[in-house]
């Protein structure tokens, strides 16, 4: 597994949701409670070549509720994924 834009929860302290299908990848937003806020986080997944392949994400945007949190993990996971494809597993 691969870390971009930081490390996870210090506290393993993540928030998952219910996984969402795009594309081909799984997506789990996976938010952490923060300085009184959820951090903008999750996990990009697709099996490749019969192995599955993730790439965690962190992001520096922090939202008042966990569902503002969730919802924008997944946007921004999509937004990976259309920019990036499978590039983010290399």
């Amino acid at each position: 597994m691969r870390l971009a834009g930081g490390g996870g929860a210090p506290d393993g302290k993540e928030l998952s949701a219910e996984p969402v299908e795009y594309k081909g990848y799984r997506i789990r937003p996976a938010p952490y409670p923060a300085k009184g806020q959820y951090q903008t986080a999750g996990v990009i997944e697709k099996e490749i070549g019969g192995e599955m392949k993730a790439h965690r994400f962190v992001r520096a945007e922090t939202h008042a509720s966990k569902d503002d949190a969730v919802s924008f993990s997944v946007a921004k996971a999509r937004q990976i994924i259309d920019e990036q494809g499978d590039r983010i597993f290399s």
